[in-house]
Order: C-alpha cells, then structure tokens, then sequence
C-alpha cells in the first residue's frame, strides 16, 4: 500500500505512535485518517467544522492500540492519541466513556453509511456539471457564431452599400467647370465665413443616343453636337436662406469667350455674333459656364447638365410633376397636348412640357422658360415635401435616375458632393425661392430672332445676385454686423492691399490698375497701401476687411476713392483691409459711378446697374427696391397657382 499523501499529524503524537506501530501489517503511524487500511475499513471518522481540540483515548482494535492521526483535510484540527486530556482506560461495556469518541465499529459504520451517501452525491453532480459544461460551451459557441454572423452581416451591408455608392458615382459623367482663359474668383464670404452657391443647370438637346433620339425627334441631328437649351443659374444664399434663380434665353445673344475643348485641344475663337446655346458646342459646359460669367460677372461654382432621357426619368422618379394651362393646347413640335386646367406631367409628356415653345405665351423661346419656371417649382416643392424620399425602393430608383442622367462638374463628381448640395439647398423655405427670366430686349442685329440683356433691369438683377441679396426683397438692406465703437485709424496707419480684379472671360485685365490706385492712396496720405499682382477677376470692385473694429478704416479707404458703401463687406478670409479693383472700374482714380452726377444733364445710355430712373441707389436700382426687377418676371416658389398661358394659335 502506497504512502498517505495527507496532511501529517501534530509532533506531539511523534514518540508514542510510534511504539504502537505493532499493529496489523501494512498500517503505519504515519497512514492518515483518509487513507482505507488493508482489510477495507474505515478508520473513526474525524470531526469537520469544528474549532477547537477534543481528547480522545486510542481506539482498539484486537486488543492492539492503532494510533490515529487527523488528516484534517476537511478544515478540523489535526488530533492524536497522545493529545491532552485522554484516558487509558476502556470505556464501559455497551457504553462510551464521557468525552471519548465512538468504537471503531460504531465510527466505521457512520463512516461507511455517509461514504456510499458522499459517493452518491458525486455521482449525481458530475452529470450535472459536465451537462452545465457543455451548456456554457455551447452557449460560447453560439455566442461566438451570432457575433461572427453580425459581423458578417454588418460588413457585407457595408460593402454591398460601398459598391451601391461606387456605382452610382460611376454613373456620373464629368467634364472641367470651365474652358476660358479666365475664370471669376469666387464669391467673398459673409461675416460669419459662409459663402453663397452658384451653380448652373443646363438642358441639352443632345442625341447622342438611341433613346434621345427618339425623345428628341430631328433624326438629321443625330450627329450634331448638342445646344444647351434650357439654362437657369441657381444661387443659394450664403446663410442659406433664401434661392434664386435666373433663366437666360436660349435665343439671347451674347460673347462666347475662346474656349479649349480638353478633349482634343480644338481652341474656338471668341465670338459675338452667336446665341449662348451654341457655346455647349465649343467643348461642353465648361464654355457655357465661361459665357455666363462673361454675361452675369456671377462666378460659377458648379454646373449640372440633363439630357433628354434624362429629364424623362427623373419626373418619372418623382411620380408626375403638377403643372397648369390656362386653355387646351396642341404643340406639333414638341408633341405636347394638353386639355384645360392642372396635370401631373411624367415621362416624354414632361419633356414634352419643357422643350414646348410655339404652344407657350408668344410662341418665343421666353415663355418656354416661364414653363419651366413653374416646373422646376412644382419638383422642388414635391422633393421637399418628402413624399418620395419615405419608400426606399423609388429612392434607389430616384439615385438611379438622377446620376445616370446628370453630366457635372469634376468638382461636383460624387454622390456624397451631390447629397451635401442637396441638403444645403433643402435648408431654403419654398417661399423664399425666387424663379426669374433676364430681361430682354429684341437684339438689333436680328430682332425677328434673336434677344440681348436689357440694359439696367438685366444689370440689376445680375448686380443683386452677385452682392447676395434675395430677389424678393425681404432681405435685411445691409449686413453691416456689429456697428465699432471705435473711430478710424489714422490715414497713415491704415494696412491696406489693393489687387487688379479687372480681368474677365471676354476682356484682359487693365494694366497698372492696382499699383496706379496703391500710388493713388500713398498720395491721399495712405502711406502703408500696397499692391498685389496675384490675379483676380471679379465684376464688382469690393473692400473687404476682417473685423467690426476695422470697418471704419475701410470706411475712410471707401470715402477717399468715391466708393459706395455697398462695395463693403466684412469676411475672416481676409487678415488686413483688401481692396479689388473690379471690371465696372477699369480706368481713373474715382469710383465711376460717383462721377455720373457731374455730368451735363442730357440724355445718356444707362451704365451698369442703373434703370434709368432719376433716383437711384448704389447698385443702379430705386432707393429700397433691392428686389427683382418686374420685367425678369419673378414668380415665388410657393406660388401653386401659377398656370401657363396658352398661345391661340396652338389652342384646340
């Protein structure tokens, strides 16, 4: 029989244990209470739980004394025969005596009845915890797996939504935003560092494909490059809260600028003989984009340009598109036909309804944007409501729509750019968007075809447009934030930097501009003015500075050079006061403008901004009618009344 590996008894049992060592063969004094002797019987059992020592007198067995140690292993103390306060005489028969512990058979046989019970119990709970075991690991496992699985999902969601997103950014097409020598600076920031959005949308009548052919019609076309027949500049104010929009005629005569076609370096030469829906001929957009800021001084910050397929899709993404005509109406042109009153235009019937001319007004080209007008409004309005932007799948289908027809700018070519822009002119209440038609007079060198601006009401509005003031006038007449509280510097302490901004798509910058008004200013006591020869291009000249504290001494700057004081304006894009000379300022050291009132009395063309009335504002219109001119017939986006009048020679 092995050596007990139990816990070894007190050293006090040491010497007497072992003179009773004379037992049965294969006992030892050193063989602990829990190990079995060899005939198979349970030594006295040891007390557990108990605190404290008891004595106890050795047990006999054959007349022999068998010294026991304690194993203790169960928490009881360790005893022995030998501990203090044990007796060597027997017990009693039948009887114990006091303070003793039971006979060994009495002790064996508890011992042997709780033995069976113990066992028992440890047969009954292992099944027990392999089972909650297995549980637990198999609660692991679907744990890990679940995770795993979400994991998946999650990252295969994500990629499928990456790929949907690529996609649809593949569906794009982009070209350069513009194709001129010279393109404008961008819009000055307001106070608060915002900047106002222009973009423009163009309509082509390209039939570069199958299906625009069809839609198009005019099959001897097919070949032809494309007319931008439909232009509307959208500006979105730089706080966002308000829109407008100018639609030029297709027929309006105007200078194209010399434009590169960057896809083979074709240069065509400036022209002002030609209508601007020919400049998508000379190398797409982007030279259309370099006649409107020729024409308007607007800079342009994006375009966005729909085929004929296109506009048929995207109204049939929306569901139809509410319009109204005041009469029954037959065009055979463009196949539009109509009985009296309101319509939801889709498919080829709302490019029907856009590309109508001879059925619309005076069978000219400037009732057709007028039809477009209340088009564009009803979609905006319809968009804004939300009504189909709730259903998941007409979105996908609306995302479909509007990126495969869309041509834009590189700038502009991504979904996200797309949906910010989206969100941006979301932000505008549908009462504070202003749809208008440049004003127009019939152009002298073909008046039977063909229009030019009409000087002053066209100067006005592209004035109001390019200095950010809402065109339906409910604007605040200034932004002159915080008034300072503080006088003008001296003239000689006053930083200032003057550039050369005369520069344009269609004309070279002035020589000298900005170092001859520097030299100017030196003399007028201004001696820390300087020049920059950093190009700029802008229509306005402007004086900007960077904080409330500094619009006195632009103010002085102002008042020396005979400069309005709508030419200020206060942006943290700039760190000292900046003075850009404009193109309505190309020559002479006093603002033009100023000098008007000196002269003789008689009649005169009106200049740029001015209506011809006797007074006038700083930017050419009647004091407080900072609003649209009434000849660019401004219709209001919350206007669903509006209906189209109907030519009577296209009436059934």
């Amino acid at each position: 029989m092995r050596q007990s590996s139990g816990v070894r008894g007190e050293a006090g049992a040491s010497a007497d244990s072992a003179d009773a060592s004379a037992g049965p063969v294969g006992t030892s004094a050193d063989d602990t209470a829990g190990a079995a002797p060899a005939d198979g019987k349970v030594p006295a059992a040891r007390k557990s739980g108990r605190r404290g020592r008891r004595s106890k007198k050795p047990a006999v067995v054959g007349g022999e004394a068998a010294g026991v140690e304690a194993a203790g292993s169960n928490g009881g103390d360790a005893r022995t025969a030998d501990d203090e306060g044990a007796t060597s005489d027997p017990p009693a028969e039948g009887g114990a005596a006091e303070g003793a512990k039971p006979a060994p058979d009495e002790a064996t046989a508890k011992a042997g009845r709780k033995a069976p019970r113990k066992a028992a119990h440890a047969k009954k709970a292992a099944p027990k915890n392999r089972a909650a075991k297995r549980k637990r690991k198999r609660a692991v496992r679907i744990a890990r797996w679940t995770a795993l699985s979400l994991a998946v999902i999650v990252l295969g969601t994500a990629a499928a939504g990456y790929f949907y997103y690529e996609h649809l950014n593949g569906n794009l097409k982009k070209s350069n935003l513009n194709l001129g020598d010279k393109q404008l600076d961008r819009s000055a920031a307001n106070a608060a560092g915002q900047r106002p959005l222009n973009i423009l949308i163009l309509g082509s009548d390209s039939r570069n494909s199958k299906e625009n052919v069809e839609l198009g019609g005019a099959r001897e076309d097919a070949g032809r490059k494309p007319l931008a027949d439909v232009q509307m500049l959208v500006h979105v104010s730089a706080d966002r809260s308000n829109m407008s929009v100018i639609s030029v005629p297709r027929d309006t005569r105007v200078t194209i600028p010399k434009c590169t076609d960057p896809e083979d370096g074709t240069v065509y030469k400036e022209t002002d003989r030609q209508i601007i829906n020919t400049s998508l001929m000379n190398g797409g957009p982007g030279c259309t984009v370099a006649a409107w800021e020729e024409l308007t001084g607007i800079p342009v910050d994006h375009f966005m340009m729909i085929d004929f397929a296109g506009v048929v899709s995207m109204a049939d993404a929306v569901g139809g598109v509410p319009v109204c005509v005041d009469a029954n109406v037959y065009d055979k042109d463009s196949g539009l036909r109509l009985t009296k009153g309101s319509h939801k235009v889709k498919g080829e019937q709302a490019l029907q309804w856009l590309r109508t001319r001879h059925g619309f007004e005076d069978g000219s080209d400037i009732g057709r944007t007028h039809a477009q007008h209340i088009y564009m409004n009803a979609m905006v309005r319809q968009l804004k409501g939300g009504t189909k932007l709730s259903d998941p799948g007409q979105l996908t289908d609306l995302a479909e729509a509007a990126t495969k027809a869309l041509t834009v700018d590189k700038d502009l070519g991504s979904v996200k750019k797309l949906y910010d822009l989206g969100n941006d002119i979301k932000r505008v209440p549908s009462e504070r968007i202003t749809m208008t038609t440049m004003p127009w007079v019939s152009d002298p060198l073909d008046p039977d075809a063909h229009v030019i601006p009409k000087p002053g009401d066209a100067d006005k509005l592209f004035s109001l447009v390019r200095n950010d003031v809402a065109l339906d006038g409910k604007d605040k007449k200034s932004d002159k934030g915080p008034k300072p509280t503080v006088p003008a510097a001296p003239k000689g302490a006053i930083a200032l930097t003057v550039f050369n901004g005369t520069g344009t798509a269609a004309q070279p910058p002035a020589t000298r501009r900005a170092s001859d008004i520097a030299e100017f200013l030196v003399k007028a006591g201004f001696t820390k003015a300087t020049s920059d020869s950093t190009p700029r291009a802008q229509a306005d000249t402007t004086i900007t500075y960077p904080k409330t504290a500094e619009r006195p001494d632009a103010e002085a700057v102002a008042k020396a050079l005979g400069l309005p004081e709508s030419a200020l304006r206060m942006s943290p894009t700039v760190d000292r006061v900046t003075l850009v000379i404009g193109g309505d300022w190309r020559t002479g050291t006093k603002y033009p403008k100023t000098e008007e009132p000196e002269e003789s009395g008689a009649s005169k063309e009106p200049t740029a901004g001015a209506t011809g009335d006797a007074k006038k504002d700083d930017k050419g219109g009647k004091d407080g009618d900072n609003k649209a001119p009434k000849s660019s017939d401004p219709l209001n986006g919350n206007d669903t009344s509006a209906c189209m009048n109907v030519n009577p020679l296209n009436r059934f």
